[in-house]
C-alpha cells in the first residue's frame, strides 16, 4: 500500500476492521471472505505527526507498524544514486526496446555526475521520470549532460529548504552548506542585476561591489 498516510479517515476505519477481523466483504456482496495477508505499506509522511494532528488513526498505526524501515531521502545517501541510475537505465531500455525509433541508451559520465550531485527533492520518482524524459528526447544513444539539464524540472518546495532541514545526528558539513547557500544567493543577485556588482551587493546586504567580489572569491565563484 503506497502513501498509506494519505488514506482518508473512513477508509482507515475499514482497513483497521479488516486487519483486526481478517475478513472483508467485496463491494456489492453480502458474503464475508476470510483472508490472510501480509501488509507492506509506505508513506513519505511522519505518521507520528499525523496522529498528533488527528489525521491518522493511532490504533491503525500500531496495527501496521510492526517492522519499520526508515529510508533516508536521496540527498542523504548520494552513494546510492549512481547504482539507482544504472538500474533505472537498464529498466528503461528493457521497457522501451519495442517502442518505434527507440535507441538503447547509455549515460555519459558528465550527465551521471550531475545527477549524483543533484539533491532530488522528489526522490526516486523524480530521478526515474527525469531519466525517462532524457531517454525519450535525446537524439543519440548517449544521454548527455545537456539532456539531463533539460530533463530536470526544479520545483519550489513548500517545506523548509533542504539546506535548512538536514539531520545532524550523523553530522553535517557546515562550511560546505554555507558555501552552497552563499553561492546560490550571490549568483541569483548577479542574475537579477544583469551582472552589476554594485546593485547585486545591495540585493544581498553587502556594503559595496568590492565586498561582493570578495565574497565571490571566498565562495569559489568566478
Amino acid at each position: 500500500m503506497d502513501e498509506i498516510g494519505e488514506l482518508p479517515a473512513p477508509a482507515q476505519v475499514k482497513l483497521l476492521r479488516a486487519l483486526q477481523e481478517k475478513e472483508i466483504n467485496r463491494l456489492g456482496s453480502t458474503r464475508t471472505i476470510k483472508f490472510d495477508a501480509r501488509i507492506i505499506a509506505a508513506t513519505n509522511l511522519d505518521l507520528i505527526d499525523e496522529i498528533a494532528g488527528n489525521r491518522f488513526r493511532e490504533d491503525l498505526f500500531y496495527r501496521i507498524a510492526v517492522a519499520i524501515i526508515k529510508l533516508p531521502p536521496l540527498r542523504e545517501r548520494a552513494g546510492d544514486v549512481g547504482l539507482i541510475i544504472d538500474a533505472l537505465i537498464k529498466q528503461i531500455n528493457t521497457e522501451s526496446e519495442n517502442e518505434p525509433g527507440y535507441k538503447h541508451k547509455i549515460i555519459s559520465a558528465g550527465a551521471k555526475n550531475l545527477m549524483i550531485q543533484y539533491e532530488w527533492p522528489g526522490n526516486v520518482r523524480e530521478l526515474q521520470n527525469t531519466l525517462m524524459r532524457a531517454a525519450i528526447w535525446s537524439t543519440g544513444a548517449t544521454i548527455s549532460l545537456d539532456d539531463i539539464k533539460e530533463a530536470v524540472i526544479p520545483i519550489s518546495l513548500s517545506r523548509e529548504d533542504s539546506l535548512l532541514n538536514r539531520p545532524v545526528k550523523d553530522g553535517v558539513n557546515l562550511p560546505e552548506l554555507m558555501d552552497k547557500l552563499a553561492q546560490h544567493y550571490l549568483k541569483k543577485a548577479l542574475d537579477e542585476s544583469n551582472g552589476n556588482k554594485t546593485k547585486a551587493a545591495r540585493l544581498v546586504g553587502l556594503p559595496s561591489y568590492q565586498t561582493f567580489s570578495n565574497w565571490m572569491k571566498k565562495h569559489n565563484l568566478s
